[in-house]
């Protein structure tokens, strides 16, 4: 299984700011990527918040590879693979953070 770690969450260009995955876990054609996203609360607060995406990797019939996040029977060992190393990498952040505060 393949890990990619990027060195910054995100890039300002201009005036406008891409979003750029956190962690990125790969398993073949099947892969989750953590995103690290900020909202603002109703008290109007900035809050951190991560989600993860997933999608399966293939080739069209001209060979142009695309992706999708439907899974064929086959794909799903191999996603529960990459979503478990996601929540795992969740949560271990999460309880790192958690003892250094």
């Amino acid at each position: 299984m393949e890990e990619k770690k990027s060195t910054e969450n995100r890039f300002s260009e201009g005036s406008s700011t891409r979003n750029l995955p956190e962690k990125k876990f790969r398993a073949g054609a099947i892969s989750a990527t953590i995103w690290q996203n900020d909202g603002q609360r109703k008290d109007g607060s900035i809050a951190s918040f991560n989600t993860i995406s997933f999608e399966r990797g293939y080739k069209d019939k001209e060979g142009n590879w695309k992706s999708t996040t439907s899974l064929r029977v086959a794909d799903i060992p191999r996603a529960v693979v990459v979503l478990n190393k996601a929540y795992e990498y969740l949560v271990m952040k999460q309880g790192n953070n958690a003892h250094a505060a």
